[in-house]
């Protein structure tokens, strides 16, 4: 198999999979619709700098100790629900505070400040690397890519960059569709119901991931 004749698959698989709802998108769908474009950007790549971690431990070995241990893997389904039900909690937490202080909800730092962004950055990045799922994904996915007189590492590093490279411009795409209705998002009772409804979307996920098996 040459690898750029198996490219189309691998791109056509990528844009499959990066549709697919999940962690990822419902935390930029709720970073795009509270905070606009710019504020969903560090969630997008923080989630992508822990994909591409996976991936450059999958090319290593690493992930497939990680997948096959079974200790590892409880204690990443642990973190990464538990980290998800924090996210969710929070969600609902504001909407609580906006309900109580009259469809009034306290506002984040904005986007642009450097805590708001490395906080959405870290966010993205342990959502990513706290996700089981994605250590067996990668196990399964992208030996079917690499050709057997291929480099393993760097062949995975550039299907990896190419995912990365392409997730990128599709959460962003949709980041920028959603942040243009921000204003009305943002609108004091719009915003505490996505609250509620992000929330508890956050939480259902989370709690699918701690207790869902293999």
């Amino acid at each position: 198999m040459d690898l750029l004749s198996s490219l189309p698959a691998f791109v056509l698989a990528v844009v499959l999979i990066s549709a697919s709802p999940g962690p990822a998108m419902a935390l930029i769908l709720r970073r795009a619709a509270l905070h606009g474009f710019s504020g969903a950007v560090p969630t997008v790549l923080g989630l992508e700098a822990g994909l591409y971690a996976w991936a450059l431990l999958a090319a290593t070995g690493l992930t497939a100790l990680v997948a096959a241990s079974e200790v590892a893997y409880l204690i990443l389904r642990v973190v990464g629900g538990g980290f998800l039900l924090y996210l969710g909690f929070r969600a609902w937490r504001t909407a609580w505070r906006g309900a109580r202080a009259g469809e009034t909800v306290a506002e984040e730092p904005g986007p642009g400040s450097s805590p708001s962004w490395w906080k959405a950055f870290g966010e993205g990045a342990v959502v990513m690397l706290a996700n089981p799922k994605i250590a067996a994904f990668m196990i399964a996915f992208y030996p079917q890519f690499v050709p057997a007189d291929r480099p393993l590492f760097a062949t995975t590093s550039l299907l990896a960059a190419v995912q990365v490279a392409i997730e990128i411009v599709l959460y962003l795409a949709l980041a920028a569709v959603v942040g243009r209705a921000g204003a009305w998002f943002r609108r004091p009772a719009i915003r505490r119901r996505l609250e509620a409804v992000s929330g508890t979307v956050l939480v259902a996920l989370g709690l699918r991931m701690a207790v869902e098996s293999r």
